[in-house]
């Protein structure tokens, strides 16, 4: 009995440690496992219409791991969450960028991520949240969508009905402007005409005026040599009399310094007596008019006698 007691113990050892290592192995094998893959955050502001769980995510082309999960934002309902499972070797650097492709003409939506500057930190040592978020950038298909609508709403404004009406009235216009220039086409061919004559005109009078100033510049030029002589003679002379006037002037400098110190030094007093001789002529020329008898024989003119 003791025998087959420790055989049953011992098959149960073996049992229990056989599970524990299969446990342990199954624990490092998934813990070897999510230390190879990195989780990612990416929140779309526009829609990821064909995006679904287990698409692609590429690194500059590249396959470096996939969606694990799609949802919409709790706060903002027109945001998408995508949750991405990514190599973790793969440098996903804080500069990454995160946007929806498509792998071609008619393939799948990807989650394609661009960027990544060499000397730029990995997002997952500076990002502390438990899940750290790469940020996105418009994609070329709604770069496209944006602007097939702003066409779509521009042709709606072009092709509205008062802009209809307008082209409709332009139209009419330009047809009645047809018919007219039509029921005026004799004036219009003798307007023509005129005009062909005065250009015909106006190029004759171009062709004499050309030829006026031609033999204008020929008279010019065979004239201006005799003109520059003359200028010439003229300056020499202005020249010769300017030399003379300084020489007199260095000449008679004594005699003009003395004038100028003594003689207009006296100028001042002989002018103050002319004026006193011509005030004292002045009176005299008055009393003489006045009483020229009596101013002459030094007496007063005889009284009239008037009777009482």
């Amino acid at each position: 009995m003791e025998t087959k007691a420790n055989y049953v113990l011992i098959g149960a050892f073996t049992i229990i440690i056989s599970l524990f290592l299969l446990l342990f192995a199954l624990w490092a094998a998934k813990y070897s496992s999510e230390k190879s893959w990195q989780e990612y955050l990416v929140i779309f502001n526009e829609p990821v219409t064909g995006l679904s769980e287990g698409s692609s995510v590429q690194y500059n082309g590249i396959s470096v791991g996939t969606v694990e999960r799609l949802s919409l934002a709790p706060d903002d309902p027109r945001r998408v969450r995508a949750l991405l499972r990514v190599q973790a070797k793969a440098p996903v650097k804080t500069d990454t960028r995160a946007k929806m492709s498509m792998t071609g003409i008619t393939g799948s939506p990807i989650i394609q991520l661009t960027g990544g500057n060499p000397g730029s930190p990995r997002l997952a040592d500076v990002d502390q949240r438990e899940i750290p978020v790469i940020q996105t950038e418009p994609s070329a298909l709604q770069n496209i969508a944006d602007t097939a609508n702003r066409l779509v709403a521009r042709m709606d404004q072009l092709l509205s009905e008062e802009n209809v009406e307008r082209v409709a009235s332009t139209l009419e216009n330009i047809e009645a402007l047809t018919g007219s220039i039509a029921d005026q086409r004799e004036d219009l061919r003798a307007l023509i005409v005129n005009a062909r004559e005065s250009s015909e005109q106006l190029e004759q009078t171009l062709a004499t005026t050309n030829r006026a100033m031609t033999d204008f510049d020929r008279e010019l030029v065979q004239k201006l040599p005799g003109l520059v002589a003359k200028l010439d003679s003229t300056l020499t002379e202005l020249d010769s009399a300017a030399a003379g006037a300084n020489g007199i002037i260095n000449e008679n400098r004594a005699a003009i310094g003395s004038f100028a110190n003594d003689g207009l030094a006296q100028l001042g007093p002989t002018l103050g007596e002319l004026r006193a001789l011509v005030r004292d002529l002045r009176r005299i020329s008055d009393r003489l008019d006045n009483n020229p008898t009596g101013y002459l024989l030094g007496r007063d003119a005889p009284k009239e006698f008037e009777p009482e």
